[in-house]
Formats: structure tokens, sequence, C-alpha cells
């Protein structure tokens, strides 16, 4: 627990490393994955990116956020633990109702203050805004100054991804369809982005898969070069495992900022449902 007793909590959705979870108690809150036979499971705790993979030869399964029960539960478990106040950092409220929801049941709770950040943002990168959450309470910043600070946070970090198949984002609603007759009919991969209100948007167009992580790669340098130290991620599947150093060889060919920390990891189960097997991300942050 840390000396300020400010509990960390987020959802799956923001893709934070489990082992970092672990070292700082934070809490995760996980997505569910429901399929058509009434079967659901909790992302990441009874079903593993593998199993989604497995069964998309079936199903294409939906997601749900947590429920208000569980939300309230888990905010009065950190309170029973010793926590006097919690920050909840969420994946984007326009890709997902889950960071209204955990607002509606925090402001009917007394007796424990909850700031609730929208990182309009998703996977890694959400998650790497979890971290930023997680040093600035270990290093004593003040709960009322926390809320300043992050939304500075959010602003300095852009997420970037591709896939091979866009028939996964279009059924989840993730996309219109402009975006995707563009990607079935003329083989344009497009590099998506999450824009400053946090809906998927087109960031550039690339006629086939490897112009596309090209392109993405472009991206993301030039987003970091803009400051003088960044941190950089990369995401992947199974399937995508391969580019990770790949990857990172091409960015830091091309930033000219000082690399604090590059992360690396899978891809979560309830992310996959909405982008396929064949995903590549990468993302940026100001440091």
């Amino acid at each position: 627990m840390n000396a300020q007793r400010i509990a960390i909590i987020t959802d799956s959705g923001t893709d934070t490393d489990p082992a970092f979870c672990r070292e700082h108690d934070i809490r995760v809150m996980p997505l569910h994955i429901n399929y058509s036979d009434g079967s659901s499971f909790s992302s990441g705790v009874d079903i593993s990116s593998a199993e989604v993979v497995r069964r998309f030869a079936d199903e294409i399964p939906k997601t749900s956020l947590p429920s208000p029960h569980e939300i309230e539960t888990t905010l009065r478990k950190a309170k029973a633990d010793g926590y006097e106040r919690a920050v909840v950092v969420t994946i984007a409220s326009a890709l997902s109702a889950t960071n209204h929801t955990v607002q509606m049941v925090a402001d009917q709770l007394e007796d424990f203050p909850v700031l609730v950040i929208d990182t309009k943002s998703i996977g890694m990168m959400a998650g790497m805004v979890v971290r930023r959450a997680t040093a600035l309470v270990e290093e004593g910043v003040p709960f009322a100054e926390l809320d300043g600070r992050l939304q500075g946070v959010v602003e300095d970090t852009d997420v970037f991804f591709a896939v091979k198949s866009l028939d996964y984002l279009y059924e989840g609603g993730r996309i219109n369809a402009a975006i995707y007759r563009l990607g079935s009919i003329l083989n344009i991969k497009p590099v998506l982005t999450c824009n400053r209100e946090g809906y998927y948007t087109m960031a550039k167009k690339a006629r086939g898969w490897e112009r596309a992580l090209e392109a993405m790669v472009r991206l993301v340098a030039e987003r970091a070069n803009r400051f003088e130290r960044v941190r950089l991620a990369v995401c992947f599947t199974q399937a995508t495992a391969r580019l990770r150093d790949v990857l990172e060889e091409r960015v830091r060919a091309q930033v000219k900022a000082d690399v604090v920390e590059f992360l690396s990891q899978e891809l979560q189960p309830d992310l996959m449902v909405h982008t396929g097997p064949n995903l590549v991300g990468m993302g940026v942050q100001g440091a």
C-alpha cells in the first residue's frame, strides 16, 4: 500500500501488465466475453487470448463492461483493505461505458472519494496512463492535484494500430462502413488511432500490410520527436509476435528523443475480440 493510501483501480481494457499490477497492488476489473450459448468469461481470468482465437472459427463473441455491482464491490474492497481514496483509470469512454458506470457508482459512495480518469485511449497506451497514475501517487502528489496532472498525461499519450482484417472492428461497431469498405475492397490497410475524444479514427492510409507497419512507425516517431523524453510501447498478438523486435528497431532508428522506457506485451482477450488475431499496436507517451 502506498503512503497516501490511494488505491489504483483499472479495467482489463487498459491492458496493464499483470506483473506491474501485482507489484503495485493495482486492482483490475475484468471486462466480460460473452458467447451466444450463454457462457460468459472474465477477460484474462478464466479465458485466454489463445482460447478466444481458437473459438473465432465458430463465433466472434461480444464483450460487456463490469457490472455496477462488480465495480461497487471493487471499490468497497479497496476501502475495507485500508485505502482512503481511489483513482480509477478506464479505457476511452467513447469506446466503452465503463468510465460512465464507474463514475455513477463512485458518486453514490460515501466517505470514499474516487477520481475517475478517462484515458481516451485503449490497450497498452491506456495502461501507460495507469502506470503514470501509480507513479504520481507513489511520488506523493496530493489527491487534489492528480486530476490535472493526469489530464496532461492523457494529452501526451497516443496509440496507433493496424490489423490485417477489418472484419472484427466492423462487426463490433468500432469502425464505420466507409473505413471498412476502403480496406475490404481496395486492400487499404488503415493505421488507426484514438482521437482527442477517444473515438477510433484513421491516422494514415497504406496499401498493404507492410506499408501499414512502415506508416505506423513513422507516425510514432513523428509524435515522439515532439518531446525530449518519451516512453514507447508495442503490442502484438501471438500471430504477430515475431514483429516485436523488428518494430522496436525501426522506431528507435527514427526517434531522436531520449527513450526512457520501451514496453511490450501480448494483447488481452477482450481487446482481441474487436481486433482479430492479427494486430500490431504502437504508442508513445511524453515523459
